[in-house]
């Protein structure tokens, strides 16, 4: 991993809600345009450590982080925080596309929040993010139709080209797949297949078959602690640790 870029790299992060420290001192190095998966029992950290990564987590009421988080080499806490979440982009677990706007509006609402009034212009990236998140073809009729009118395996992926349409560098993905039915899953583990080449993609999950199939890099997350971390067939075939290996095995958890 010592001969690859790396997009993100954090060191010693503890994060707190109040006085409850949530994440106790992760450091790790995420490679430029690999999938990195996040596995580990309920309330061990994974969605504040995601959260962490686009300086989403100091939005909570008591929330507050310490350590170093580095995008590209830079300091995310030396940069502005809207300037962060444009280049680390965030997809829920509950698809959240806005009630009110139309599935056009939707993907859309980030280019205008930018100030990016050019109306061909936006048309065109909100027909490319469309298409990235293999959506057009199933709403290219229905623009004008409201984002919620969609099932919820395509409300998820108009979620997936709002956050493309301004152009991200990172995308973090809090359990993607996890309200979906199987065939909706599948989609959108071959999206991130499909994205991987352009984007740089944490994936936070609690099933273990979708961590292996679709990432590169594995995270273990045990109590606010990173267990092991490393190449997925590795993490998954001959784990380090024995805790890494009872979790995979269903033995916990």
């Amino acid at each position: 991993m010592t001969d690859l870029k790396m997009k993100i790299t954090t060191e010693n992060v503890h994060a707190f809600f109040g006085t409850n420290e949530a994440l106790k001192g992760i450091s790790v190095s995420i490679p430029e345009h690999s999938v990195v998966a996040i596995i580990g029992p309920s309330g061990c950290g994974k969605s504040t450590f995601l959260r962490a990564l686009n300086r989403m987590h100091e939005t909570v009421p008591g929330g507050k982080i310490t350590g170093t988080i580095l995008l590209d080499g830079a300091d995310i806490y030396a940069m502005d925080a809207v300037t962060v979440r444009k280049r680390v982009g965030m997809v829920f677990q509950k698809p959240n596309p806005f009630p009110t706007m139309s599935i056009f509006d939707n993907v859309a609402a980030g280019l205008t929040m930018n100030g990016i009034r050019d109306r061909k212009l936006v048309k065109e990236i909100v027909e490319e993010s469309l298409h990235k998140a293999a959506l057009w073809d199933e709403v290219k009729d229905n623009l004008g139709k409201s984002g919620v009118s969609l099932s919820g395996g395509q409300q998820q992926r108009l979620c997936i080209a709002r956050s493309l349409a301004v152009n991200p560098e990172v995308i973090l993905m809090d359990e993607p797949a996890s309200a979906l039915d199987p065939i909706s899953t599948a989609k959108i583990e071959e999206l991130i297949y499909e994205l991987k080449p352009h984007y740089t993609i944490v994936i936070v999950t609690h099933n273990m078959q979708q961590a292996a199939r679709v990432s590169d890099y594995t995270a273990f997350f045990y109590i606010g602690t990173l267990v092991e971390y490393g190449i997925t067939k590795k993490i998954f075939t001959m784990p380090e640790k024995k805790q890494t290996e009872d979790y995979i095995t269903g033995r916990f958890g």
